[in-house]
């Protein structure tokens, strides 16, 4: 007899994932589609949208397949925030653009700063404009594409778009409304009439739930095409980092989750509105709570890349390899900027440096400074985090990244950090999941996914890594006008 079970979904930069999840939170199956974002210039990141839902209905297809499962509710999560513009048919008018590491919207940034005031922009809405907020691509579709903005008339991100799909309904949640700086009055909970207006005339913006509240049913197209029953309900949904939060129930006050993705993200929950110009005040996505967030541009990305460098090899085994080689990498540091950098620096010119190399290293020691550098790189989000206000009580790590412990572990050698790690570390996907049975019964996280170690730091580390943190800082700032040079002979 097919057991009662739920689905989640999410779109990640690098791939879709889904999880079909018995009520009793037991993965039963898992799904992926992998696929990679267009790069049409320097420092710009897109996606077709008809590939979300395409991959979408893959995957739940894929998932009911064996008919071992009814399925009684569905949740969706994707990478955010994004910008996707569509007509009043729902369709898509440009490829989506991607969140943080599209940084093409850095004229738009100054010009709405001049008008609207950086300062009054954080206060309204929690956050600074940076390459991350929705708005100032907005504006940049609208000046550098002014046919395709004047057709324009829905904003959706990857979650919003596939519970267009699934149920019809056209709905947004609080949360990603709250990075579409400077749409969204973080205080007010609602968007902003008179900026709006200002940054994205003539979009009729969505109306705003929270999270886990119901967006609609499957309709009967849905159903057709995903193989889902008719009428089950499906989640308003979220941005990715906040579903994989509480997948591992990193959602309370004190708490930090570490995403180990194709890019780092931190997520620091708080008990009152923090505000700071190098990272990014938000409305949680749960009614009650707000986070101060940060994000390297990008981390796996960059291990991903030394892969593809060093041709028939795999992650396993450059992990083995990167094992062997002593911290600090054989005397290797590497700036992890290969996509501009988000917080805490905000420098969408920064770029990718090696320092130290001789003709004696290996690809195990630049493996491993790519690890080690997305360690420093998240212990200076840490100290931001806490000079900001923020009350760090515990971390908890998520992500394929924290697969083969090394990872996990340099991370807490350099921050000094333990990191709780739960049984499952699927994700998003996981978290939709669990959203999705809250709306057809009581799951609970602690129930679902109990904590299945904690990686320590090693104090023996610390003195190396103290002062690797200090020459990674000094790095920074000694080399940014060459990078920023070489940048500007990139876009040029």
């Amino acid at each position: 007899m097919p057991r009662d079970a739920v689905i989640g979904v999410d779109i990640g930069t690098s791939s879709s994932k889904g999880v079909l999840v018995g009520l009793d939170g037991e993965v039963i199956r898992s799904a992926v589609r992998v696929h990679t974002p267009g790069r049409p210039g320097p420092g710009r990141f897109e996606m077709d949208a008809r590939v979300w839902w395409q991959e979408c209905a893959a995957l739940t297809r894929e998932l009911t397949g064996p008919g071992d499962a009814t399925v009684t509710a569905v949740g969706v999560s994707g990478m955010g925030p994004c910008v996707l513009l569509t007509d009043e048919d729902d369709e898509p008018l440009r490829p989506a653009v991607l969140y943080g590491v599209d940084t093409r919207s850095v004229r738009q940034i100054r010009r709405i700063e001049q008008r609207l005031g950086a300062e009054e922009i954080i206060r309204r809405c929690g956050s600074a404009l940076s390459t991350q907020a929705a708005g100032p691509k907005i504006a940049w579709i609208a000046e550098e594409e002014p046919d395709v903005y004047a057709r324009a008339r829905r904003l959706y991100m990857p979650g919003n778009w596939l519970v267009a799909k699934l149920t019809g309904t056209y709905v947004l949640d609080h949360h990603s409304a709250s990075q579409c700086t400077p749409l969204y009055d973080t205080h007010a909970h609602e968007w902003y009439a008179p900026w709006a207006v200002e940054v994205a005339p003539g979009l009729d913006l969505p109306p705003l739930r929270w999270s886990g509240e119901p967006a609609g049913t499957v309709t009967p197209e849905a159903a057709r095409e995903t193989g889902l029953p008719v009428g089950i309900p499906v989640t308003t949904g979220t941005i990715d980092a906040w579903a994989e939060a509480l997948s591992v129930g990193a959602h309370h006050t004190g708490d930090l989750m570490l995403m180990y993705g194709t890019t780092m993200f931190l997520l620091h929950t708080v008990d009152q509105p923090l505000t700071s110009p190098s990272l990014w005040g938000t409305v949680g996505a749960l009614p009650g709570t707000r986070n101060l967030a940060g994000g390297l541009a990008t981390s796996g990305a960059v291990t991903d890349w030394l892969r593809d460098l060093f041709a028939g090899a795999d992650h396993a085994a450059l992990t083995r390899e990167a094992a062997a080689s002593p911290p600090g990498a054989d005397g290797l540091l590497m700036l992890p900027y290969f996509a501009g950098e988000r917080t805490p620096l905000m420098d969408p010119d920064a770029r990718g440096v090696v320092a130290g190399l001789t003709l004696s290293h290996t690809r195990a020691d630049l493996y491993r400074a790519a690890l080690e550098a997305t360690g420093f790189g998240v212990r200076h989000n840490i100290e931001t985090i806490e000079e900001a206000g923020g009350d760090i009580r515990r971390v908890v790590a998520v992500g394929g990244g924290t697969q083969g412990s090394l990872w996990t572990r340099i991370v807490s050698d350099i921050t000094g950090r333990p990191q709780e790690l739960r049984t499952t570390t699927i994700g998003a996907a996981y978290g939709d999941a669990l959203l999705a049975a809250q709306l057809v019964g009581d799951a609970s996280v602690d129930d679902w996914n109990p904590v299945r170690e904690t990686v320590l730091p090693r104090p023996e580390l610390k003195p190396v890594y103290d002062e690797l943190y200090g020459l990674y800082r000094r790095l920074y700032a000694e080399t940014a006008d060459t990078v920023h040079a070489l940048a500007a002979s990139q876009q040029r």
